[in-house]
């Protein structure tokens, strides 16, 4: 019969898990509702119940050590099985929907427009859509699937690549006869508006002769807000092909050039074995409006 080995509050391993996963007390503490202190002692017990550092400072956050990640892997395996066991009984006896996670900017530009058409076609499926820009944890969060934007692979679920997402050089329709014959290093010399905090976009044009830092570029906090602004007749930007289909169907924004043959794209991210009839109908659904 093997030992029965002493297991800390739940309370502590709560904290810690969500520490690990919030990369830090403050935000930790946010999510639990509880005072950063009151996390820090938590961990700190936690550290001397298990006699080893389970995190440490990294700049303005927390860093886990190597005992703390296995701690951490454990805690969210466990506290998703239990998440999830509450709202499968809490679910029983009820309809529930089908949860998708995906970034503002996809379910706005392409899922939403499309979506009349699977209510149309099922609307015996209930389905939610959420839309967040943090990559959700399908099983600690409820999530059937998400959609998600990227090269993967992503640990912990199934991926299935969805839509190709090259990069497109869009203007306002305005500006076609400005930038006729115009080739990318030319587009310098105009101005840009971009999303801020991302690198992709300006690697992606340095790598084709089209040097950003020289440009006029204007950041703003959303590719949603990005793509407004073109529309509405400032500046060119780089998108994923998806993000602007529309529009260019439409013909209310100018695609300059297209980069065919990148390796992101959107990829649907589910639960491993979940083959639920709902989410099998979604995912039908998906790869006929992607082709």
């Amino acid at each position: 019969m093997s030992e029965t080995v002493p297991l800390p509050s739940l309370a502590a391993l709560r904290a810690f898990s969500a520490a690990a996963s919030e990369g830090g007390f403050s935000a930790a503490a946010r999510e639990l509702n509880v005072t950063h202190a009151a996390v820090a002692q938590h961990v700190r017990t936690l550290e001397a119940h298990f006699g080893v550092p389970l995190m440490v400072r990294a700049g303005r956050g927390m860093a886990l050590t190597p005992e703390g990640e296995i701690l951490a892997a454990g805690l969210s395996d466990g506290f998703g099985t239990i998440a999830a066991a509450c709202r499968d009984l809490a679910a029983q006896g009820r309809d529930r929907p089908l949860r998708i996670s995906t970034t503002p900017a996809f379910a706005g530009t392409w899922l939403m427009p499309r979506l009349v058409r699977f209510w149309t076609d099922h609307p015996e499926v209930r389905l939610e859509v959420v839309p967040d820009h943090r990559l959700a944890d399908l099983r600690r969060d409820g999530f059937d699937a998400a959609i998600r934007y990227g090269r993967g692979p992503w640990p912990g679920v199934e991926s299935e690549r969805l839509i190709a997402a090259d990069h497109v050089v869009v203007a306002p329709t305005a500006w076609a006869a400005k930038l006729s014959g115009a080739t990318l290093p030319d587009l310098v010399t105009h101005p840009w508006v971009l999303e801020v905090g991302r690198n992709e976009e300006r690697l992606w044009a340095a790598s084709r002769g089209l040097d950003l830092d020289r440009a006029d570029v204007r950041e703003l906090p959303s590719i949603t807000l990005v793509l407004e602004t073109v529309r509405s007749g400032y500046g060119l930007t780089i998108a994923p092909a998806p993000l602007v289909a529309r529009e260019r169907e439409l013909g209310t924004i100018l695609a300059l050039h297209h980069d065919c043959g990148g390796d992101t794209a959107y990829h649907l991210l589910t639960r491993p074995g979940d083959t639920g009839p709902a989410l099998k109908t979604f995912r039908r659904w998906l790869r006929r409006e992607a082709r």
